[in-house]
């Protein structure tokens, strides 16, 4: 007796070890239970991409969903995530107006993104400044894929700096559960003075904002936490560097054989301070900085396999945020979830001969890995979610007027790429047509690190 499968995904299959043209997946349930290529199994139903690039869902390591409404943040992000092929967000601990930093928090996000979220969830949880360590095995337990601590206090509750004893504390804690720790990082002392000083002399227009954190300020804490990890045995990420001599320091470290990782924004990749800050402002401010000059070396440190992967670092701030006299009174960060993948598809595509293979490797694999979802996320393979992101190719005027995040602004407006996602599909189901969400909210899952 023949199998009938629910539905096939026809088109060039992104596979771990390969591109298949002509390839198919198919889908029973929420589950992918065959590939293969040439003509089509039977099944109730067939979607053809014709040559149309199809990936595994790709998931974006580094979302604040809820770090602006708080956890209905939720609802307008994750649909903005499907309109941008990401079937799974990493979603950052930092929420307003309280941090995730206990199992009880826990449980409110959980409810909230399961009652709320297009689509699937994956969390890092915190710890506050002197609350001590024993909560964190209770998170590990319960799921969390990662913590995430800061040098530099953006807010005292929501994101505040952790000082270096629990620092330390944290780091010894988080090897038996196993999990990352991840840091932004930036020296506060550094960037204060760098900032009254700039305050003082009257400069606080955009061209500011990367002379206020300087170089010194990052690689210091960098190094600093690269350090502990060494002294720990801790497996130390650093969520975001904005400059190659970063990755450089993460790759000495992990020569020593320390646990070291380091995470790319995509806008460090496509942006650069010099050419942009006068033609968008604040609208590109992020911290750290996008820095001057170092493109084409970010470029190479990609190159050199010295990334441990590629986020949006998205940040819902709407656009009034930024729109303020002072540079340093604007909000940092950009939305990017559905600019992530249309705008590293594009430069790769510039730069780099096996763009789709890089791509994949980045923005699903590498994730999937780091994260504890691997097994369920992360490739097109039997066994795994049926996720799925559909690229085609072509030429796409980028109107962020459109965007489904609620904020429709971005740096990226009005910018050409060269491919747009043609469809998404969530454990098996329709979610985006290229067009339209087709998800419902409460659809999306909260997805736990696998023990």
């Amino acid at each position: 007796m023949t199998m009938e499968f629910d539905r096939i995904v026809r088109g060039t299959l992104v596979l771990p070890d390969r591109l298949l043209p002509h390839g198919w997946v198919a889908i029973s349930g929420e589950r992918i239970v065959a590939i293969g290529n040439g003509p089509s199994p039977s099944a109730q139903s067939v979607e053809d991409f014709g040559a149309a690039l199809v990936f595994p869902g790709f998931i974006d390591g580094q979302t604040h969903a809820t770090s602006y409404k708080g956890l209905p943040g939720f609802e307008a992000t994750s649909q903005s995530a499907l309109a941008g092929g990401i079937t799974t967000m990493v979603d950052m601990p930092f929420d307003n107006p309280d941090p995730l930093n206990t199992v009880e928090r826990l449980a409110l996000k959980v409810e909230a993104l399961e009652s709320l979220s297009y689509c699937d969830v994956a969390l890092y949880a915190t710890i506050a400044p002197g609350q001590g360590t024993a909560e964190m095995a209770k998170l590990a337990a319960a799921g969390v894929c990662a913590f995430k601590i800061s040098s530099i206090e953006s807010h005292p509750v929501r994101f505040p700096r952790l000082p270096a004893d629990d620092t330390l504390a944290i780091l010894k804690a988080s090897v038996e559960t196993g999990l990352p720790v991840g840091l932004h990082n930036e020296d506060q002392e550094i960037v204060r003075a760098a900032i009254a000083a700039l305050k003082a002399a009257g400069r606080t227009s955009p061209e500011w904002h990367e002379p206020s954190r300087p170089l010194a300020a990052e690689m210091a804490a960098t190094a600093n936490f690269l350090e502990l990890g060494k002294a720990t045995g801790a497996h130390v990420h650093i969520v975001h560097i904005s400059h190659p001599r970063g990755y450089d320091l993460v790759a000495r470290y992990r020569e020593e054989g320390v646990r070291a990782t380091g995470e790319m924004c995509v806008h460090y990749l496509h942006f650069d301070a010099a050419r942009d800050v006068g033609r968008l402002g604040a609208r590109m401010k992020v911290s750290p900085p996008i820095r001057s000059g170092v493109l084409d070396a970010l470029w190479q440190t990609l190159a050199d396999g010295k990334i441990a992967l590629v986020s949006s670092d998205h940040s819902s701030w709407p656009v009034d945020n930024k729109l303020v006299p002072s540079i340093f009174d604007a909000g940092a960060g950009i939305p990017g979830l559905e600019t992530l993948v249309p705008s590293f598809f594009t430069d790769l595509s510039a730069r780099v001969a096996e763009s789709a293979r890089v791509l994949y490797e980045q923005v699903c694999e590498k994730p999937a890995k780091l994260f504890g979802l691997w097994g369920q996320k992360g490739a097109l393979a039997p066994g795994f979610d049926a996720d799925i992101a559909v690229l085609e190719a072509g030429s796409f005027p980028f109107d962020a007027s459109t965007t489904r995040d609620g904020l429709n602004w971005s740096p990226y407006d009005g910018e050409t790429f060269g491919a747009r996602i043609a469809a998404t599909f969530l454990r098996g189901r329709k979610v985006w047509d290229g067009h339209d969400v087709l998800g419902s909210a409460g659809f999306g899952r909260y997805v736990k690190r696998a023990a």
